[in-house]
This record gives C-alpha cells, structure tokens and sequence, in this order.
C-alpha cells in the first residue's frame, strides 16, 4: 500500500514570547530558527513526556483520517535557553524542558469554535467523534472545544489527553477494547448521525503499516520513564498494539457513540 511518508521538522527555540493559558500544561507562544511561530508543549510540565507522546499520536492520526491539524514539530531547548526569564516558574519549566519538546504551528488570526455560531457537517462531524472514542480524548466537550476556525476551516488541536491509559500503564489489554463512555459529552455528538457508515473508511486509512510508522515517530528519549523497567522500542510496541487492537474492536466504541446519541433525542 502506498501512502505519504509521515516526516516531522525540529526546529530550535529561539524566543519564549508568552504563556496561553493558565494551567497545569502552561503552553507558550514561542519562535523558533525557521521565523515562524509555534504553539510550544514542554516536557516539563504536567503529565510530562507522556502528554507530548499523546499529542503526537493524536495529531498524526487525525491528520492521517484527513481531519487538518497545525503542523506538528520536534523542538529543541537549549540548555541556556530561557535562563533572562524573571518568572520563576516559567523558568523552572524552561529548565526543566531542555532538550526535545513538541510544537504546533501557530494559526494566526484562529477562532475558538463555538458549537453555537458553526454547525458542522454530519460526516465531519462523525470523523472527529470517531477520532475521539478511537484514541480516548476526554477533552473536546463543549467547556473545552479544541477546535479552532482559521480561513473558515474547522482545525483540531490540543491531544495530549488522549491515551489516558499511559498514566497507570495497567492493563491497556483492556482499555483498548473498552466503549469509552466519556464521548456522551463530546460536543459534535448531536452531528455524529454517520458514525457506522464512516466506521470502514477509518479502519482501512488506519493499516498496520501507517500505525507502525506513526508510532516509530515517538522519539526514544520521551520513553525513559520512571518506575518502569521497559526500555523504548517496548513502550513503543504496546502503543502500536494499543492502536491496532483498538481500531480491531472499534465496534464496541461505535456503539458506544450510537446509544450516546439516543440518549440526545
């Protein structure tokens, strides 16, 4: 089968410009060697490096279900980067952030979604609840949207609550068959009306070859973990298995979504 080859860019860190929100995660604004501005996720900060792995792994697949999504990057933080910061706890998350990072393009100009000025078609609308159940992002609801309009197009963003089952690393056997019943407050579910009918097409998008190459990208030193006597190839295969296994059963999510959306008529 052939398909686009997944390339990620690194680029370097040059300018801390601003924090965006308050919040465990404190993402920035930043720019980076290449002149263009990028949202900035450190490795540093909340759930650490298994919240950059969830970006990750979110974003390629939704980009590879042809959902649009900013680009994604590997960036660096040099050890002196950040040392002129007078914030004290934006200087502890540079230091504590040096090394590979991951950043999302900046979409200039973006507008947050609101579900009640946008409708969204009904077949988009399925692709990004399947997206949702299939990788258990419990963080597209209608307080939190993660969902941006730029040039009049509906963009994603923000994944690293996605694979929540990485935080215990207990028994993903069976958190990768589960139906996910967090997508009752997902909010396109009331547009979600094709989700059987969009079932087949993302299956086949999601083949073993593409699941092997989004996994590869997982960068070894983001799988050095603590309490865990696993090294890095056999983090990366159970997140492998994890997606396959789970896309095997995504009929047990899809009927999750479709008695969710009973429950709104």
């Amino acid at each position: 089968m052939t398909t686009n080859k997944i390339e990620l860019r690194t680029v370097n860190v040059t300018r801390y410009i601003t924090p965006l929100r308050e919040g465990g995660s404190l993402p920035a604004l930043a720019e980076a060697n290449d002149d263009f501005k990028y949202v900035l996720k450190f490795r540093g900060a909340g759930h650490g490096v298994k919240a950059l792995i969830a970006e990750l792994l979110g974003g390629e697949i939704a980009r590879t279900l042809g959902l649009k999504i900013p680009e994604l990057v590997f960036a660096n933080l040099d050890k002196a980067f950040g040392q002129s910061e007078g914030d004290e706890e934006i200087q502890d998350l540079l230091k504590g952030s040096q090394g590979l990072n991951l950043a999302l393009h900046f979409l200039s100009g973006a507008l947050t979604f609101d579900p009640v000025v946008t409708q969204v078609d009904e077949k988009l609308a399925s692709k990004i609840v399947w997206l949702d159940a299939y990788t258990t992002n419990i963080d597209r609801t209608v307080k939190n949207t993660n969902m941006l309009i730029w040039h009049k197009e509906l963009w994603l963003i923000d994944h690293g609550a996605t694979f929540y089952f990485h935080h215990s690393w207990d028994n993903w056997e069976k958190a990768a068959v589960s139906s996910f019943p967090y997508i009752k407050d997902h909010v396109l579910l009331p547009q979600a009306s094709l989700i059987e009918e969009i079932n087949d097409e993302m299956i086949a998008l999601l083949h073993d070859e593409k699941l092997k190459e989004i996994t590869n990208l997982i960068p070894a030193e983001w799988m050095e973990w603590e309490g865990t006597d696993m090294k890095p190839d056999e983090i990366r295969e159970v997140y492998y298995q994890f997606l396959v296994k789970r896309r095997n059963s995504s009929n047990n999510f899809v009927k999750q979504i479709q008695d969710a959306r009973k429950t709104l008529i």
